[in-house]
């Protein structure tokens, strides 16, 4: 419980402009998560932190399955911590658990912003419009709005999701992201980049966290002039795009049709069942124990079949897939199953979801993808 609540805390905070505006008094919510903190580890003898900057960079090394914590590994991996060592910012396990917590944190309130955003476009079309435009742009630049395919109207719908770049993001003046999955980055100790292309490495933090290394990072001289997407649809629009890009790839080329389904976040309806309902949730999730747990939320309006895309380098994990059956009830197993964007149409081919259309056939599991890595 100290850990999910500390993991609540710390998601809230990181909203604000970095440990500089952590001045007394603190907010309550923090307040008495320090003091719980501090209480827990004197009962079992440990050192206390003893300021909320502290805490914060106490939860840099502090695992779950630290012995302060002992959460167990069947729902947080153990090596998971709440605050990135490199990047100083919230893990996308601390976005996670926040979101398995009854009030449902930063994915709920993904989900509230792309609903509002749906009932001011007024149409499916400029609806998925705009909701395209906020996936592939976590950062908009002033010089985007001069390229080809700019859309007045698009950007008059969305830029209230977007917000200057945050000071906690900057060094020396200049904003990195990477670009693989577009996100914002750092260099360890907010070092300045020098003349050369900076380049993912172990010194540097992806908000993805888990891009390859190696990647070029991006650089933005003027971040006055630059606005960054809201962190609820970076972590969970933004984030999951490459993956489903390339699963809605392979249900084309497989000539399975499909319809997005209103909730926003990656959920579609595959068409030509000939019996029951089947459905694709996209997601990219670090912890399949949490991601086991948002399925089984959903029960009661789950389909026949839900295939759960996931990118597919935790699809081929054999520990990631372990992890979200074992999560999973019995009754679940049979209506609940996991895949990468390289399989999604063979499983639910194999599983008589649907015909393929005449002249088609679904590509072998075996197959490279474009962009698996993602």
């Amino acid at each position: 419980m100290l850990f999910c609540e500390l993991a609540s805390v710390i998601a809230a905070l990181a909203e604000h402009e970095g440990l500089r505006s952590f001045t007394l008094p603190y907010p309550s919510a923090a307040q008495r998560a320090l003091d719980r903190t501090v209480l827990h580890c004197l009962q079992l003898g440990e050192a206390p932190p003893r300021s909320l900057p502290e805490l914060w960079e106490w939860c840099r090394w502090r695992s779950a399955g630290d012995s302060l914590f002992h959460v167990p590994a069947s729902l947080v991996t153990p090596d998971a911590t709440l605050v990135h060592p490199v990047g100083l910012a919230p893990t996308r396990t601390c976005l996670e658990l926040t979101s398995h917590m009854p009030e449902g944190g930063v994915e709920r309130e993904a989900r509230a912003f792309l609903a509002g955003l749906a009932a001011r476009c007024g149409s499916t079309e400029q609806y998925q419009r705009c909701r395209r435009f906020l996936a592939c742009h976590p950062v908009v630049q002033q010089q985007d709005r001069f390229a080809g395919g700019w859309s007045k109207a698009v950007w008059s719908r969305v830029k209230d999701f977007y917000r200057p770049l945050p000071e906690s993001l900057l060094a020396g003046g200049t904003f990195l992201n990477c670009l693989a999955c577009g996100l914002p980055a750092l260099l360890r100790d907010r070092k300045v980049p020098d003349q050369g292309v900076p380049v993912a490495g172990p010194d540097t933090w992806c908000e993805g966290e888990v891009c390859p290394h190696g990647e070029r990072l991006g650089l933005i001289r003027d971040p006055d002039r630059s606005w960054l997407l809201r962190r609820e649809l970076r972590a969970f629009l933004a984030l999951p795009r490459r993956v489903e890009e390339t699963a809605l790839d392979r249900l084309d080329r497989a000539g399975i049709g499909y319809e997005a389904l209103g909730d926003g976040l990656g959920t579609y309806r595959l068409q030509g069942t000939r019996t029951g309902s089947r459905h694709i949730q996209v997601y990219d999730r670090v912890q399949p124990a949490l991601l086991a747990a948002r399925c089984i939320e959903r029960e009661t309006s789950l389909p026949d079949l839900m295939l759960v895309v996931v990118a597919q380098r935790f699809a081929d994990f054999h520990d990631y897939r372990g992890t979200f059956t074992a999560a999973l009830p019995d009754e679940l197993r049979d209506r609940v199953l996991l895949s990468g964007p390289r399989d999604l149409a063979h499983h639910a081919v194999a599983q008589s979801a649907f015909g393929v259309h005449e002249g088609k056939e679904a590509p072998d599991s075996t197959e490279e993808a474009e962009g698996d890595h993602a």
